[in-house]
This record gives C-alpha cells, structure tokens and sequence, in this order.
C-alpha cells in the first residue's frame, strides 16, 4: 500500500473497449468472472478448456475493468455485480443449466450471484476466493486500511501489484510483469489498483459474507496452498459457514492466479470432474445440502508438468 500520489492520472474521457467473450457450445453453460483489477484473459486458459468438452462459455468484462486507474477508481461493487448479472441472465437466455465461477474477487461475486439467482445457478466453482488480502506477499501495514471506510479516504492510497504478480512460474510471471507494464490494462491488468476500489471489495465481501447460509448450491474451492494473497483460511471461513455441499482442492505448485499458473491443467480437471458429478446427480439450487467438508481440503495436487 502506498500513498496516493505516487500515481498521475490520465482525465480524458475514453470508452472502455469490451473485451468480453462468448464461447459457442451446448445448453450447459459456465459464467467465468475475472478478479479485481483483473481482465477476462485471465480466465482464457479455462474457458477453452471448458469449451473444448462442450460446453458455452461467457467470460464478461467487470465495469471500470480493461480502462484506466480512474475507470476503475469511478465504480462501485454493484457496478461490477450488475456486469456479471447481466453476463448470467444472457447466459440462462440459451443454456438451461449455468455454472458460475470466479478468480479472486470473481469467486466471491460468484456467490453473489449463487445467492441471488438460486434458479438459475447451478452450481459454484470459486478459484482463490478473496475474502480477505492477508497473503505473504501483503505488507503487514496494509492491515491497517481496515480502518478506512470513507471512499475519499481509501482513493488516497494505492495498493501495486506486487511481484511475483501471483505466478509461480517464472516464464509466465515474466510474461504477465510484460504485460502489466505494456499500458494495455485488458491483457493482465493494472499496475496499480485504487484504494477506493479495495475499500469496494471489502463491502461487496461484507454483503456476500451476511448471504452464505443462503447458498444451497453445491461448490467446489480451489485455493493454491502458497497463494501470495489471500491465505488458505479464506477456505476454513467459507467451509465454516457455506450451507451447501462443499468440495475443496488445494494446489501446491500455484500462487494467486491459479487460472493462469502452472496447475492451471489441474484446476480444469478438477472443474469438469466437478461439473460431471453435479450434471450426473442431479444436485440443484432446488436441493439443499448439508455442510460436508471433504477431505479433499487435505489433498495437494501434484506438481508435475505445467
């Protein structure tokens, strides 16, 4: 976290191109929602894979994403929550079962969505859910803009993307610090995210966390052991307090970006697996579940090849 003038602005009004995509397939749908600060190619890898077994793929661009500091400083969570609504309500208009998942503070939209559309959801896939900004790679005095909760206060501060960006790998952490550095905020983000933005993640995470025990959808948790920046008891909470039945994998090769990292093959293989149990059992927002917590919150995934 730095203070807020390390950062110049750029106030021309400029559209912000859309960088959304739809990936043709069957009646079985998956809504896949980028991070904060974040762009739909993160989600890219997963989506053809998705798409390769069949199925349609949405991808939807989060409002203020793929713009400027100032695009995303100007928005609020429900801006981005009427994005993801809109993606899955044009999604259900061809697919009659929809999958939603999300990277970071994707998945935690993701259960808003879970909790706010039960028939329409299927089922939850969450990617690194971010609840709270308590990784390694947070600086230990970052916990203290837990004491802003004025927006004009909170946009005095900046919160970088910090190295190692969420790779692991070092050839594709080379690749996304290219990136990020390029200009081009829709290829991997921004490099500096507004503080008023994070003080907007912390509300959508409050509204979300006041709604779990409504969510009666199976989901499945994929959360790398190693994640630089959201710590695995962003699972312990989720698994304390979901009502559904929860499958949890953890990966022990990955930071961050799991979608994009070098077990980015086991996260879409734990996903379809996922997807062709709850197809085959018929588990629906119709059906609620129990709190299961699987062993699978112990099983680390193996580390070989990318």
């Amino acid at each position: 976290m730095s203070a807020r003038p390390s950062i110049s602005t750029d106030n021309t009004s400029k559209p912000i191109q859309d960088h959304s995509y739809i990936l043709e397939g069957n009646d079985v749908g998956f809504l896949l929602i980028h991070g904060l600060s974040g762009t739909p190619v993160e989600m890219r890898e997963i989506a053809d894979g998705l798409n390769a077994q069949g199925y349609t793929v949405s991808a939807p661009q989060l409002a203020g994403h793929c713009g400027t500091y100032d695009d995303l400083k100007a928005t609020i969570w429900q801006d981005w929550a009427e994005s993801a609504e809109a993606a899955l309500l044009k999604l259900s208009n061809r697919c009659s079962k929809i999958f939603v998942g999300g990277l970071s503070t994707g998945a935690i939209l993701s259960l808003h969505l879970a909790a706010s559309h039960p028939t329409i959801v299927t089922s939850s896939v969450l990617y690194a859910p971010t609840l709270w900004l308590n990784g390694w790679v947070v600086p230990k005095h970052a916990y203290l803009f837990n004491l802003v909760f004025m927006k004009s206060v909170a946009n005095m501060f900046d919160f970088p993307d910090l190295p190692p960006h969420g790779i692991k790998d070092p050839e594709i952490r080379a690749r996304v610090h290219a990136a990020i550095q390029s200009g081009d905020s829709s290829i991997a983000g921004m490099p500096v995210t507004p503080g008023g933005a994070v003080l907007e993640h912390r509300r959508l995470v409050t509204s979300v966390r006041r709604r779990l025990k409504l969510i009666h959808q199976p989901v499945l948790i994929i959360h790398p052991r190693e994640d630089d920046y959201a710590d695995l008891n962003n699972i312990a909470y989720l698994l304390r307090n979901l009502r559904s039945q929860v499958e949890t994998m953890t990966l022990n090769d990955s930071y961050h970006i799991v979608t994009s990292d070098r077990q980015r093959h086991l996260a879409l293989e734990r996903t379809l697996e996922f997807m062709r149990k709850t197809l085959a059992t018929g588990e629906t927002s119709s059906r609620p579940a129990q709190p299961v917590q699987t062993p699978s919150i112990t099983r680390a995934a193996s580390s070989s090849g990318r």
